[in-house]
């Protein structure tokens, strides 16, 4: 185990948050001997799925095999929320002193006396430890910075691994191209530490380590992530009901399976609800779906309800007409507008794009769906057609 991860006793084993340890997460065997063996022989790594599908979980948990916990400092940075270097910097420095504060003073003391540049502005707490009290102002230099906290990456007692969530999102950058070149130098040069590359955008991450004339051309192993197989997830829900005194009928979870598309948060949230529905010693029946999904959507109501109030006419239209189709294709195409009732062809790619970056829909190929299952569901239920 992992010792930044504490032994947990769940009350309901279908965790829908965070990583809680290698009881709760559902197998993934191979894949965790994969990367795990991938890391060990110093690989830097691009894993690659649809989110919600489990990539930062298995992060996680690659993290908490003895092999890698004991002999290596592991850190995850998300930068989902990023908008810009200095932004990357911002969570990359916090991620590092959230992680190293747990260890003993001479290990966290080393990076802030490396940090200069921000030394000044790391505070401790009533425990003595480090804290990052900084705002993203404060790093004038990002570049500098960056090579700061990499440097100690390197001179560190143990070899480190890195893992940066939602890679892709260094290519919305209003400098993307710059950022992208500015990370790959300082990387390429890391020798004491190996970095694994989790992304969700598909089209984004292949062209970003595929391309020849991208930075990271063939810098990475590619890793792309597959659902869990229906039989297997069947098992890890049967195993648990049973545990608690319950009985989980198979029908059940190739129900929901198929409906939310094998997606691992969807199936967690589902299941979340239906062990809080079946009473100790009571079965799990197909009936109790509705039950479950009726809930989920009554709490999402007010959300939803705000999100689509928020969104322009036109691509809130667009929005509706999509998540009706489930996968909707040639949406420019004369058929799709008159069935739609929707503006011209332009207005249609012009909203189109719009939800792309508010990442309210996908698209693979040409076909759009919406992001959100739940969202696509309580749409469809609660929005009359257009």
């Amino acid at each position: 185990m992992h010792p930044d991860i504490k032994c947990i006793s769940m009350k309901n084993p279908f965790v829908t948050s965070g990583y809680a340890g290698k009881e709760y997460f559902c197998d993934r065997k191979k894949e965790t001997e994969q990367l795990t063996r991938m890391l060990e022989n110093e690989n830097n790594v691009a894993l690659i799925s649809p989110r919600r599908l489990g990539k930062t979980e298995l992060i996680h948990h690659c993290f908490a095999q003895d092999r890698l916990a004991e002999e290596y400092y592991t850190f995850i940075i998300d930068i989902y929320a990023t908008v810009s270097l200095q932004d990357f910097v911002f969570a990359f420095g916090k991620a590092v002193i959230n992680t190293l504060r747990s260890k003993p003073r001479k290990i966290w003391e080393s990076f802030i006396n490396i940090l200069a540049s921000l030394k000044s502005y790391i505070t401790y707490d009533i425990d003595g430890k480090p804290v990052w009290g900084l705002s993203i102002g404060d790093i004038v230099s990002p570049s500098a910075t960056l090579d700061e906290i990499l440097h100690y990456l390197e001179t560190a007692d143990k070899p480190c691994i890195v893992a940066i969530d939602e890679f892709q999102q260094i290519t919305k950058y209003s400098n993307g191209g710059e950022v992208e070149a500015t990370l790959r130098t300082h990387i390429q040069k890391c020798v004491n530490t190996h970095f694994i590359f989790s992304g969700s955008q598909r089209h984004l991450m292949t062209s970003m380590f595929t391309s020849p004339a991208r930075p990271f051309y063939q810098s990475v192993i590619l890793f792309n992530l597959k659902p869990i197989p229906e039989e297997t997830y069947t098992a890890f829900a049967t195993s648990h009901f049973e545990k608690a005194g319950k009985k989980l009928m198979p029908q059940v979870v190739s129900n929901i399976y198929n409906q939310f598309e094998s997606i691992t948060y969807y199936l967690q949230r589902v299941m979340n609800y239906l062990y809080m529905l079946t009473p100790a010693g009571g079965t799990c029946h197909e009936q109790l779906i509705d039950i479950a999904l009726d809930e989920i959507m009554d709490i999402s109501t007010d959300s939803y309800q705000t999100l689509m109030a928020q969104i322009p006419e036109k691509q809130r239209t667009l929005l509706i007409a999509i998540a009706k189709e489930g996968e909707a294709q040639a949406i420019s195409s004369g058929s799709f507008i008159k069935k739609h009732h929707l503006p011209s062809a332009s207005s249609v790619l012009s909203a189109a794009k719009g939800l792309l970056e508010k990442d309210l829909i996908t698209k693979e190929g040409d076909t759009y769906s919406v992001y959100d299952l739940f969202l696509r569901m309580w749409i469809c239920r609660n929005i009359k057609k257009t």
